[in-house]
């Protein structure tokens, strides 16, 4: 039995690009029920962000309806959308 090592394998063909899986983004959308203090409190909680930089996503959400809180695999943002969800947030994942 003759086995062949890694170093003989054959290697992709040059010029093959591989183009990697593009991150995914969670936005948090603005909506009429929640207070600002409680979206910089959530970002604070969930994310682990500083004061300052919750403040500053909540408000890009207040201003201009939606912010991009977090970026990632789909899986971990859809993780993201289900607890902005739990927290009683407006949010939805899509590739950047």
């Amino acid at each position: 039995m003759v086995t062949t090592a890694p170093s003989e394998l054959e290697s992709p063909e040059t010029g093959t690009s591989v183009e990697p899986d593009l991150p995914w983004v969670t936005i948090v959308w603005n909506d009429p029920v929640n207070l600002m203090d409680y979206v910089t409190f959530v970002f604070q909680t969930y994310f682990g962000y500083s004061k300052a930089k919750a403040e500053k996503l909540m408000w890009q959400v207040h201003k201009e309806g939606k912010s991009a809180v977090s970026n990632g695999s789909r899986e971990a943002m859809e993780r993201d959308v289900e607890a902005m969800h739990g927290y009683g947030l407006w949010a939805t994942c899509e590739k950047s």
